[in-house]
Protein backbone atom coordinates (compact mmCIF):
# COMPACT_ATOMS: atom_id res chain seq x y z
CA UNK A 1 0.00 0.00 0.00
CA UNK A 2 1.78 3.64 -0.61
CA UNK A 3 2.40 5.36 2.03
CA UNK A 4 0.39 8.19 3.17
CA UNK A 5 1.45 11.47 4.92
CA UNK A 6 -0.47 13.30 7.87
CA UNK A 7 0.14 16.32 9.86
CA UNK A 8 -0.59 17.05 13.01
CA UNK A 9 -2.84 20.36 13.53
CA UNK A 10 -1.80 20.97 17.18
CA UNK A 11 2.48 20.03 17.06
CA UNK A 12 2.83 20.02 13.52
CA UNK A 13 4.37 16.68 13.38
CA UNK A 14 4.20 14.83 9.96
CA UNK A 15 3.52 10.85 10.26
CA UNK A 16 4.10 8.48 7.30
CA UNK A 17 1.58 5.40 7.02
CA UNK A 18 -1.70 3.57 5.89
CA UNK A 19 -3.18 5.87 8.07
CA UNK A 20 -3.01 8.77 11.01
CA UNK A 21 -1.63 7.01 14.14
CA UNK A 22 -3.93 6.91 17.60
CA UNK A 23 -1.56 9.37 19.01
CA UNK A 24 0.77 11.80 18.56
CA UNK A 25 3.96 10.78 19.33
CA UNK A 26 5.13 14.09 19.96
CA UNK A 27 2.54 15.76 22.00
CA UNK A 28 0.00 13.11 22.24
CA UNK A 29 -3.22 14.75 20.68
CA UNK A 30 -5.45 11.94 18.98
CA UNK A 31 -5.85 10.79 15.52
CA UNK A 32 -8.72 13.57 15.03
CA UNK A 33 -5.83 15.89 15.08
CA UNK A 34 -4.24 14.88 12.12
CA UNK A 35 -5.18 16.07 8.19
CA UNK A 36 -3.91 14.04 5.30
CA UNK A 37 -1.26 16.08 3.18
CA UNK A 38 -2.26 15.65 -0.39
CA UNK A 39 0.15 16.69 -2.61
CA UNK A 40 -0.60 19.06 -5.62
CA UNK A 41 -0.76 17.50 -9.08
CA UNK A 42 2.30 18.43 -10.76
CA UNK A 43 2.30 19.25 -14.93
CA UNK A 44 2.68 22.75 -16.50
CA UNK A 45 -0.94 23.89 -16.35
CA UNK A 46 -1.51 22.15 -13.03
CA UNK A 47 -1.48 25.44 -11.44
CA UNK A 48 -4.01 28.30 -12.29
CA UNK A 49 -2.36 31.17 -11.07
CA UNK A 50 1.02 30.23 -13.00
CA UNK A 51 2.34 32.32 -15.91
CA UNK A 52 2.20 29.28 -18.30
CA UNK A 53 -1.51 29.20 -17.50
CA UNK A 54 -2.20 32.25 -17.32
CA UNK A 55 -0.59 32.54 -21.26
CA UNK A 56 -2.16 29.76 -22.85
CA UNK A 57 -5.65 30.33 -21.33
CA UNK A 58 -5.51 33.91 -22.84
CA UNK A 59 -4.50 32.18 -25.72
CA UNK A 60 -7.29 29.73 -26.11
CA UNK A 61 -9.56 32.55 -25.92
CA UNK A 62 -7.92 34.98 -28.31
CA UNK A 63 -8.50 32.24 -30.69
CA UNK A 64 -12.09 31.42 -29.68
CA UNK A 65 -13.16 35.31 -29.92
CA UNK A 66 -11.46 35.54 -32.86
CA UNK A 67 -13.05 32.42 -34.45
CA UNK A 68 -16.54 34.07 -33.75
CA UNK A 69 -15.86 37.36 -34.70
CA UNK A 70 -14.37 36.30 -38.32
CA UNK A 71 -17.56 33.83 -38.89
CA UNK A 72 -20.21 36.64 -37.32
CA UNK A 73 -18.13 38.99 -40.33
CA UNK A 74 -18.60 36.59 -42.87
CA UNK A 75 -22.18 36.15 -42.02
CA UNK A 76 -23.11 39.98 -42.48
CA UNK A 77 -20.41 40.72 -45.57
CA UNK A 78 -23.67 40.41 -47.95
CA UNK A 79 -25.60 42.19 -46.01
CA UNK A 80 -23.47 44.90 -45.31
CA UNK A 81 -22.75 45.06 -49.02
CA UNK A 82 -25.97 45.35 -50.18
CA UNK A 83 -26.48 48.50 -46.92
CA UNK A 84 -23.80 49.88 -49.03
CA UNK A 85 -25.00 49.53 -52.28
CA UNK A 86 -28.24 50.75 -51.32
CA UNK A 87 -26.50 54.29 -49.95
CA UNK A 88 -25.17 54.70 -53.09
CA UNK A 89 -27.95 54.15 -55.26
CA UNK A 90 -30.08 56.64 -52.82
CA UNK A 91 -27.56 59.21 -52.62
CA UNK A 92 -27.22 59.01 -56.67
CA UNK A 93 -31.64 59.43 -56.91
CA UNK A 94 -31.12 62.39 -54.40
CA UNK A 95 -28.66 64.25 -56.37
CA UNK A 96 -31.39 64.22 -59.48
CA UNK A 97 -34.56 65.09 -56.40
CA UNK A 98 -35.59 61.98 -57.61
CA UNK A 99 -35.66 59.91 -53.89
CA UNK A 100 -39.47 59.31 -54.93
CA UNK A 101 -38.25 57.35 -57.71
CA UNK A 102 -37.40 53.30 -57.71
CA UNK A 103 -33.26 53.16 -59.10
CA UNK A 104 -33.38 50.28 -61.17
CA UNK A 105 -36.31 51.61 -63.25
CA UNK A 106 -35.13 55.32 -63.41
CA UNK A 107 -31.42 54.72 -63.60
CA UNK A 108 -29.20 53.09 -66.59
CA UNK A 109 -25.90 52.72 -65.55
CA UNK A 110 -22.93 52.25 -67.63
CA UNK A 111 -19.25 53.06 -67.97
CA UNK A 112 -17.29 54.81 -70.76
CA UNK A 113 -13.77 54.99 -71.86
CA UNK A 114 -11.49 58.14 -72.20
CA UNK A 115 -13.49 59.00 -75.44
CA UNK A 116 -16.84 59.21 -73.53
CA UNK A 117 -17.48 55.24 -75.62
CA UNK A 118 -19.21 52.87 -73.82
CA UNK A 119 -17.26 49.93 -72.25
CA UNK A 120 -19.09 46.63 -71.86
CA UNK A 121 -18.75 44.30 -68.97
CA UNK A 122 -17.89 46.33 -65.91
CA UNK A 123 -19.85 46.91 -62.80
CA UNK A 124 -20.11 50.47 -61.98
CA UNK A 125 -20.92 50.11 -58.31
CA UNK A 126 -17.43 48.03 -58.61
CA UNK A 127 -15.62 51.00 -59.84
CA UNK A 128 -17.39 53.13 -57.28
CA UNK A 129 -15.35 51.16 -54.51
CA UNK A 130 -11.95 52.46 -55.77
CA UNK A 131 -12.97 55.67 -57.96
CA UNK A 132 -9.47 57.29 -57.76
CA UNK A 133 -8.27 53.65 -59.13
CA UNK A 134 -11.18 53.21 -61.71
CA UNK A 135 -10.03 57.25 -63.27
CA UNK A 136 -6.63 55.93 -63.68
CA UNK A 137 -7.60 52.88 -65.52
CA UNK A 138 -9.39 55.14 -68.12
CA UNK A 139 -13.08 53.56 -66.53
CA UNK A 140 -15.62 56.07 -65.75
CA UNK A 141 -18.99 55.37 -64.15
CA UNK A 142 -22.27 57.27 -66.19
CA UNK A 143 -25.66 57.29 -64.36
CA UNK A 144 -28.00 58.15 -66.73
CA UNK A 145 -31.38 59.05 -65.46
CA UNK A 146 -35.07 58.22 -67.59
CA UNK A 147 -35.47 61.55 -68.14
CA UNK A 148 -32.14 62.04 -70.02
CA UNK A 149 -30.38 63.88 -67.05
CA UNK A 150 -27.07 62.28 -65.84
CA UNK A 151 -25.13 61.98 -62.23
CA UNK A 152 -21.59 61.88 -62.55
CA UNK A 153 -19.41 60.68 -59.14
CA UNK A 154 -16.66 62.92 -58.33
CA UNK A 155 -13.59 62.24 -55.80
CA UNK A 156 -10.93 64.07 -54.24
CA UNK A 157 -9.17 65.07 -51.05
CA UNK A 158 -10.04 67.40 -48.47
CA UNK A 159 -8.49 69.09 -45.36
CA UNK A 160 -7.95 65.66 -43.13
CA UNK A 161 -9.03 62.50 -45.71
CA UNK A 162 -10.99 61.38 -48.84
CA UNK A 163 -14.57 63.55 -50.14
CA UNK A 164 -16.58 62.03 -52.40
CA UNK A 165 -19.99 62.54 -54.19
CA UNK A 166 -22.24 62.75 -57.10
CA UNK A 167 -22.66 65.55 -59.42
CA UNK A 168 -26.37 65.70 -61.06
CA UNK A 169 -26.25 67.69 -64.50
CA UNK A 170 -29.36 68.58 -66.47
CA UNK A 171 -30.32 67.18 -69.78
CA UNK A 172 -28.12 70.29 -71.38
CA UNK A 173 -25.15 68.68 -69.41
CA UNK A 174 -24.05 72.18 -68.37
CA UNK A 175 -26.30 72.93 -65.10
CA UNK A 176 -26.02 71.49 -62.29
CA UNK A 177 -29.50 69.51 -61.01
CA UNK A 178 -27.97 68.63 -57.89
CA UNK A 179 -25.22 67.62 -55.60
CA UNK A 180 -24.15 65.51 -53.03
CA UNK A 181 -20.96 65.23 -51.17
CA UNK A 182 -19.45 63.32 -48.09
CA UNK A 183 -16.00 62.98 -46.18
CA UNK A 184 -14.27 60.79 -44.02
CA UNK A 185 -12.92 63.18 -41.58
CA UNK A 186 -13.62 67.10 -42.25
CA UNK A 187 -13.56 69.34 -39.24
CA UNK A 188 -17.57 69.64 -37.69
CA UNK A 189 -18.87 72.77 -38.21
CA UNK A 190 -16.22 73.85 -40.70
CA UNK A 191 -15.27 71.21 -43.25
CA UNK A 192 -17.96 69.02 -42.79
CA UNK A 193 -20.66 71.55 -44.03
CA UNK A 194 -20.21 70.32 -47.30
CA UNK A 195 -21.89 67.21 -46.38
CA UNK A 196 -25.36 68.97 -45.36
CA UNK A 197 -28.15 69.57 -47.56
CA UNK A 198 -27.83 73.52 -46.69
CA UNK A 199 -24.73 73.91 -48.26
CA UNK A 200 -25.47 71.28 -51.38
CA UNK A 201 -28.33 73.46 -52.30
CA UNK A 202 -25.79 76.14 -53.68
CA UNK A 203 -24.67 74.52 -56.35
CA UNK A 204 -28.00 74.05 -58.26
CA UNK A 205 -28.47 76.29 -61.11
CA UNK A 206 -24.54 76.72 -61.44
CA UNK A 207 -23.04 75.88 -64.68
CA UNK A 208 -19.96 74.01 -65.80
CA UNK A 209 -19.64 75.38 -69.13
CA UNK A 210 -19.02 79.38 -70.35
CA UNK A 211 -20.17 78.81 -73.69
CA UNK A 212 -17.95 76.07 -75.48
CA UNK A 213 -15.16 76.66 -72.72
CA UNK A 214 -15.24 73.75 -69.71
CA UNK A 215 -14.81 75.86 -66.52
CA UNK A 216 -16.59 73.67 -63.84
CA UNK A 217 -17.22 75.17 -60.51
CA UNK A 218 -15.65 77.04 -58.22
CA UNK A 219 -15.43 77.73 -54.26
CA UNK A 220 -14.54 81.35 -54.14
CA UNK A 221 -13.06 82.54 -50.27
CA UNK A 222 -14.45 85.65 -49.32
CA UNK A 223 -17.90 85.40 -51.51
CA UNK A 224 -19.02 84.24 -54.97
CA UNK A 225 -18.44 86.98 -57.63
CA UNK A 226 -19.58 84.97 -60.63
CA UNK A 227 -23.02 83.51 -60.03
CA UNK A 228 -23.03 81.48 -63.14
CA UNK A 229 -20.11 79.37 -61.88
CA UNK A 230 -19.09 80.33 -58.23
CA UNK A 231 -20.50 79.16 -54.64
CA UNK A 232 -19.21 80.81 -51.45
CA UNK A 233 -16.76 79.06 -49.74
CA UNK A 234 -16.71 77.48 -46.26
CA UNK A 235 -16.18 79.67 -43.90
CA UNK A 236 -13.37 78.77 -42.27
CA UNK A 237 -12.52 75.55 -44.06
CA UNK A 238 -10.61 77.19 -46.68
CA UNK A 239 -8.27 73.83 -47.69
CA UNK A 240 -11.93 71.34 -47.81
CA UNK A 241 -13.16 74.43 -50.42
CA UNK A 242 -10.70 73.79 -52.44
CA UNK A 243 -10.45 70.38 -52.03
CA UNK A 244 -13.93 70.31 -53.20
CA UNK A 245 -12.71 73.32 -56.32
CA UNK A 246 -10.02 70.40 -57.21
CA UNK A 247 -12.77 67.66 -56.95
CA UNK A 248 -15.39 69.09 -59.55
CA UNK A 249 -13.12 70.21 -61.78
CA UNK A 250 -10.44 66.97 -62.30
CA UNK A 251 -13.37 64.89 -62.00
CA UNK A 252 -15.78 66.42 -64.58
CA UNK A 253 -13.40 66.63 -66.78
CA UNK A 254 -12.84 63.25 -66.97
CA UNK A 255 -16.22 62.95 -68.62
CA UNK A 256 -15.69 66.01 -71.00
CA UNK A 257 -15.74 63.87 -74.20
CA UNK A 258 -19.55 62.50 -73.34
CA UNK A 259 -21.31 65.38 -72.19
CA UNK A 260 -20.14 67.69 -75.32
CA UNK A 261 -21.14 64.52 -77.11
CA UNK A 262 -24.15 64.93 -75.72
CA UNK A 263 -24.74 68.46 -75.69
CA UNK A 264 -24.18 68.54 -79.59
CA UNK A 265 -26.96 65.68 -79.75
CA UNK A 266 -28.92 68.04 -78.01
CA UNK A 267 -28.50 71.14 -80.04
CA UNK A 268 -28.94 68.92 -83.03
CA UNK A 269 -32.42 67.69 -81.50
CA UNK A 270 -33.58 71.52 -81.20
CA UNK A 271 -31.99 72.03 -84.77
CA UNK A 272 -34.21 69.15 -86.55
CA UNK A 273 -37.28 69.60 -84.25
CA UNK A 274 -40.11 69.84 -86.60
CA UNK A 275 -42.14 72.91 -87.13
CA UNK A 276 -45.61 72.54 -85.44
CA UNK A 277 -48.58 73.08 -87.40
CA UNK A 278 -49.72 75.85 -85.01
CA UNK A 279 -46.19 77.37 -85.67
CA UNK A 280 -47.28 77.09 -89.42
CA UNK A 281 -50.53 78.43 -89.63
CA UNK A 282 -49.44 81.62 -87.47
CA UNK A 283 -46.46 82.10 -90.22
CA UNK A 284 -49.37 82.19 -93.28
Amino acid sequence: MATRKFRCNVCGYIHEGAAAPDKCPVCAAPASEFTEITEKKKGLFSDTNSNAYIILYSTVMVVIVATLLALAALGLQKRQYENELNEKKQAILASLSASDQRYDEFIDAYVVDKNGARIDGEDVFTLLNDLPGAYAAGKFPVFEARDGRVVVPVTGMGLWGPIWGYVALEKDMNTVAGVIMAHKGETPGLGAEISTAKYQANFVGKTIFEGDKFVSVTLRKGGAKDPAHEVDAISGGTKTSDGVTAMLYNSLANYLPLLEAKRRAAAEQVVLAPVSDESNDENK
